[in-house]
């Protein structure tokens, strides 16, 4: 699972999901993506979780590219705890998205296939995304 190395601060705030993503919203390597239509927190089970669905369904043929990264830990209290007595420890780390961020790309000759396997890794993820092609998006580009 994905999670950084090395931390300046162990613990940080919940923050806010304002608005839509302005960077990491175009295609760059793959054909076919994920792209988020709501903002959330993605884990990085959840991500490991989406990449093994689509490398098993390509079986293991063309490339998929993780375009997230879980950089923000996660912290809760023990159940039946007394309220006070500071923060909790480290539970997970999430990758926070807004929407408009491509989350996944994937580069695979059969269509059909590549689609399947995008939906199977959307079906994986906390939040709802859309199926993004190059084709189309250079289609529409032109027009």
């Amino acid at each position: 699972m994905l999670q950084p190395k090395k931390t300046k601060y162990r613990k940080m705030m919940k923050g806010r999901m304002k608005g839509t993503e302005t960077r990491g919203t175009k295609l760059e390597f793959g054909g076919y993506a994920l792209q988020a239509v709501e903002p959330g927190w993605i884990t990085s089970r959840q991500i490991e979780a989406a990449r093994r669905a689509m490398t098993r369904e390509i079986k293991r043929g063309g490339n998929v590219w993780i375009k997230i990264f879980p950089d923000k830990p996660i912290t809760a209290k023990p159940a039946e705890t007394r309220m006070g007595s500071g923060k909790g420890n480290l539970e997970y780390w999430v990758a926070v998205v807004k929407p408009n961020r491509i989350l996944f790309e994937l580069d695979y000759f059969d269509r059909s296939v590549a689609v399947h396997a995008l939906e199977l890794a959307a079906q994986k993820l906390p939040i709802k995304v859309k199926i993004v092609e190059k084709a189309k998006l250079e289609a529409e580009a032109s027009k």
